[in-house]
């Protein structure tokens, strides 16, 4: 099957079309993936149903789909970790959420709660986690089944297309920017500036540090320019590391870009006493890293995934207020083999949003550049 086309499936199970759902499914690593319809799930205890507005596609996804990591997801399965929607039917036990919430369904679908992890305010360390359209099938779908414990809770008033990318490119890279200890003071590297990228620009400007943008392409480093980004440096035309050593070095570089190339380029722009923020997770699993340099420049290394209920919900509050903007693009489900050969072909600028509602509408990106103020 090409990519960019689609097979729809027509269920066996003898169910009236109100039970059937539409969901894009994982069938095979090395092909694309599906458009079934599946039966609406059903809650056990302590979970919900989710009717999915949107869906944001991140590179995890893909890794998920293409089966790129040592620990692979069980076949088949529907991918997922940024959905949005209203909560439609509750299991017992549950008192968190009730029918007629909008939530959000995050990488973290569900932890032990009990390990020294979980009770410290890290269960994105737990050992027992099971994560969202991986481990249990996910948001690209008309419904989805969650643990009501481990939801985010999205503000009323919240546009779900923002709310969607936030639950994972948001506490993401809001997480990645804690872990730098950036401040005030310090200049902040970001290597990839995509859909995690433009939100780690934001939240480093938060943390008040001027902010380095590199990337690849013209256009993503303009974004970049629109959302504060004091300086730009496109990787293809300039060596990055000669570039952010002339401003004196970084105090902390975020790697995001799906390269161990753009790490290693990361780690020699650092300044002494700087601190490297492992970030994306290339399916070449391995970056050399000077042992010497590290040393007598005390240099930091730190590994940040994903970001706690806690740190959900203060990017939720952030965006509520203001304060931070989503560069997004709607698609309809259907197009979800296409769309993921366009962010392997780095000519998505922002995220790409799938539209689950009834009646899906795209909407440009241009039109989100200029909601954003550029």
């Amino acid at each position: 099957m090409p990519v960019g086309s689609t097979a729809t499936l027509i269920s066996t199970h003898q169910l009236a079309p109100e039970e059937l759902m539409k969901a894009a499914v994982v069938r095979d690593f090395r092909q694309p993936l599906v458009i079934e319809h599946r039966p609406v799930p059903t809650p056990g205890h302590g979970e919900i149903v989710v009717r999915i507005e949107a869906s944001g596609l991140c590179h995890t996804d893909i890794h998920a789909a293409h089966g790129d990591w040592p620990i692979k997801p069980t076949l088949p399965f529907v991918p997922g970790h940024e959905g949005v929607g209203i909560v439609t039917r509750v299991g017992g036990g549950v008192t968190r959420v009730k029918e007629g919430d909008r939530v959000a369904l995050p990488w973290l679908g569900y932890a032990c709660g009990t390990c020294e992890f979980c009770v410290s305010g890290w269960e994105t360390l737990c050992a027992k986690q099971v994560n969202t359209g991986y481990g249990m099938d996910g948001a690209y779908s008309e419904y989805a089944k969650a643990f009501a414990a481990y939801v985010g809770i999205v503000p009323a008033g919240l546009d779900p297309f923002d709310a969607a990318p936030l639950a994972c490119a948001g506490v993401t890279t809001y997480k990645a920017v804690k872990a730098s200890g950036a401040r005030s003071s310090d200049l902040v590297a970001v290597f990839g500036v995509g859909g995690l990228g433009h939100l780690a620009v934001q939240y480093a400007k938060i943390a008040g540090a001027t902010v380095v943008a590199v990337d690849l392409t013209e256009d993503k480093l303009a974004m970049a320019k629109q959302l504060g980004a004091d300086y730009t440096v496109n990787a293809a035309r300039e060596d990055p590391v000669q570039a952010i050593q002339k401003l004196g070095g970084a105090d902390a570089a975020i790697a995001l870009a799906v390269s161990p190339r753009a790490f290693e380029q990361a780690f020699a722009s650092l300044r002494r006493k700087g601190t490297l923020v492992f970030v994306a997770l290339p399916a070449d699993n391995s970056v050399r890293i000077p042992i010497f340099e590290t040393v007598l420049n005390g240099i930091t290394i730190v590994g940040s995934i994903v970001g706690t209920r806690k740190d959900l919900d203060e990017v939720y509050e952030l965006h509520a207020r203001g304060r931070t903007h989503v560069i997004r693009e709607t698609r309809p489900l259907e197009t979800v083999n296409q769309s993921i050969q366009d962010v392997l072909d780095g000519t998505v600028t922002g995220r790409i949003v799938f539209d689950l509602r009834d009646t899906a509408v795209a909407e440009p990106l241009e039109r989100q550049l200029t909601a954003a103020g550029a």
